[in-house]
């Protein structure tokens, strides 16, 4: 959970290697959404100049109005929130959110958000997963969690992204590099 909200929110999910979206086996689901959900509800939001924030604000009130447009569009549509409160912008500070059950078809899924907004989904079927992170428009970066190392080989081959971490959520940057 603390590495998934990490890789969700840091930098207020303004990052083009940011989580998005969190695919998570229906075997584990559960557990994995009630860890995040806690991990995601204390985050606070402010000051960026407090040591205690984690949620700062996104560049412009205009993005926080989009950002809003497009939880309160999937929320219309059927998905469900399970943090971040109806009205959660004040100024262009919004509030860390976690959606699911929220149609493909949505912005916070198949556009990029680039703020502090992540979707959560379960899978069955590896290959289906595979699949889903492919159709997409967007993907850097992905991360795939398992013990398997056959599935992760295979994740590697078959994911259409600019890199594949295992083990961990997307945060491999060059300008980190010496």
């Amino acid at each position: 959970g603390a590495r998934l909200a990490f890789g969700a929110f840091y930098q207020s999910g303004q990052s083009c290697i940011s989580v998005q979206r969190i695919l998570v086996h229906a075997r584990i689901y559960d557990a994995v959404r009630e860890r995040l959900v806690a991990k995601t509800t204390a985050l606070v939001a402010g000051d960026p100049k407090d040591e205690r924030t984690t949620i700062g604000p996104v560049i412009s009130e205009k993005e926080a109005t989009r950002i809003r447009r497009s939880i309160d569009d999937a929320i219309a549509r059927g998905a469900v929130r399970l943090c971040g409160e109806q009205g959660s912008v004040t100024g262009n500070i919004v509030a860390a959110t976690l959606l699911e059950d929220v149609p493909r078809d949505c912005d916070v899924v198949c556009k990029e958000v680039f703020g502090p907004v992540a979707v959560l989904s379960r899978f069955d079927d590896f290959e289906a997963a595979l699949r889903e992170v492919n159709d997409s428009d967007f993907g850097l970066q992905a991360g795939v969690f398992t013990r398997d190392l056959h599935r992760a080989m295979h994740a590697w081959d078959v994911l259409e992204v600019g890199g594949v971490l295992i083990g961990d959520v997307p945060s491999f940057r060059v300008d980190h590099m010496p």
